[in-house]
């Protein structure tokens, strides 16, 4: 089985790299340090040639909508492009927890990619993840305001890159779902909470403000929005475990 990685210097393409060949499989790793540009299709149809599976993992420069929107809708229109000229049998996309069900911000942007995959010729899975352990301190920043860290009470399972890598290996190698499956952490959190968790860890105790308004990537979210459904794969690696690794 040939295995094509397009984002693969990521936080998360790295590590399904690694996991796929963990399984023996023939991965080539894709990224812009191999003049393969997925905005533009430059050096695509090479990169994919003889491919089994295409493995997307790639991620928008920004989480605003209209640019985020503008490149998963270029970016997965060239791969899905390349991997039908190359007989790819699978297609394998990385999303998120909540882009069934949220109209607006970088949810509406992966829904696009979505629609997009769904509608292919090449058979799809979509791996939906909920929010990495790394994203807490992502939404911390972005909510922090003179009087402190605005970071919404959502119910969240936040979910480490490794488990993550797997689930995304794991849909690489076996047969296509047609449809999605979701991954995310062992334990349900509230995001407020955990942010404080991790600011006190990082010698940034300041106030963090309970604040239902605050924004979500891009997105002001209902209290359960980023948490999966009833079948999701459960990782193993815990939050509290990545914060004592911080």
């Amino acid at each position: 089985m040939r295995v094509v990685v397009a984002g693969a210097t990521g936080l998360i393409g790295s590590r399904t790299v690694a996991r796929l060949r963990d399984h023996g499989v023939e991965v080539v790793p894709v990224s812009r340090a191999d003049a393969v540009d997925v905005s533009t299709g430059q050096g695509l149809e090479r990169a994919l040639r003889g491919a089994d599976v295409i493995v997307d993992v790639t991620d928008a420069p920004s989480r605003e909508q209209t640019v985020s929107t503008a490149f998963f809708t270029a970016s997965t229109g060239h791969l899905l492009q390349a991997a039908a000229a190359a007989g790819a049998e699978h297609y394998v996309a990385l999303s998120v927890v909540g882009a069934d069900c949220v109209d607006s911000g970088y949810f509406r942007a992966k829904a696009a990619q979505e629609d997009l995959a769904r509608h292919a010729t090449v058979p799809c899975t979509v791996v939906r993840s909920a929010p990495f352990h790394e994203s807490v301190e992502a939404i911390a920043a972005d909510g922090e305001r003179p009087d402190g860290v605005h970071v919404a009470p959502l119910l969240v399972r936040p979910v480490s890159t490794d488990d993550v890598a797997v689930a995304v290996a794991h849909a690489a190698v076996g047969l296509p779902l047609f449809g999605v499956t979701e991954v995310a952490g062992p334990e349900e959190l509230r995001l407020d909470e955990a942010a404080g968790e991790l600011l006190a860890v990082l010698g940034r105790p300041g106030p963090v403000v309970t604040d239902p308004r605050a924004p979500v990537f891009g997105a002001v979210l209902a209290e359960r929005a980023l948490l999966p459904g009833p079948d999701a794969r459960l990782g193993h690696h815990t939050f509290t475990e990545w914060l004592k690794s911080r």
